[in-house]
């Protein structure tokens, strides 16, 4: 990885605070009685499990490509580990719902504005349980809410197979990041795209099975 690509996608994401977006949140959704005051997130949450995911960041439609690691290592903590294809790591982290450590990270991308996005996109692909406070449904979704600090949590939950295929994290009138989430099996994802729609910033992690 050359130290002129980190550099420019450090940049854009800066330059891309000031963009917004606009729209009421559950303008397209109907009310519906709540059938559940909680909702789990099996996804990343075996402890015997190591999550390795191929990554491809895009922002403003230059690319950075690598290995996400995922290792659940207590009840309520991750370690997460971002590195090269060529296996340098590029940054180590634990994190919890409320506690956030860098074991270590690369000069580059050592900048507070980057290290809080992957701290609330980390924090929020890694959530296990959400405290459901009100419910909406669309025609192929049961939409559970849950508070997050001063924005909600919108979990998209397939009226089909029961599955999560979505949630999305929003203030009162604005989406902010959307997880998509597309299923191996009933407790695993081998794909996840991490979309900002403030700003211009897109994760995708595909599994990575190896040989």
């Amino acid at each position: 990885m050359q130290k002129s690509t980190i550099q420019f996608l450090l940049i854009n994401c800066l330059l891309a605070l000031v963009l917004v977006s606009c729209g009421s949140v559950t303008k397209n959704y109907a009310p519906k009685k709540l059938d559940k005051t909680s909702c789990q997130v099996p996804y990343f949450s075996d402890s015997k499990s190591d999550y390795v995911y191929k990554t491809n960041i895009t922002v403003y439609g230059h690319e950075l490509s690598g290995i996400f690691i995922a290792k659940k290592i207590n009840d309520t903590t991750h370690r997460v580990v971002f590195t090269t294809e060529f296996g340098n790591k590029l940054l180590d982290f634990e994190i919890s719902e409320k506690t956030f450590k860098v074991n270590s990270i690369v000069s580059e991308l050592d900048r507070k504005i980057l290290i809080n996005t992957l701290t609330d996109d980390f924090r929020l692909l890694l959530k296990k349980e959400y405290l459901i406070q009100e419910q909406f449904e669309n025609e192929s979704d049961n939409i559970y809410k849950a508070a997050d600090g001063d924005r909600d949590n919108y979990l998209f939950i397939s009226k089909k197979d029961q599955k999560l295929q979505k949630v999305v994290n929003a203030s009162k009138t604005k989406e902010k990041i959307t997880i998509t989430f597309t299923l191996e099996n009933d407790i695993f994802a081998k794909k996840v795209v991490i979309l900002h729609h403030n700003i211009k910033l897109k994760i995708e992690l595909n599994y990575f099975k190896p040989e």
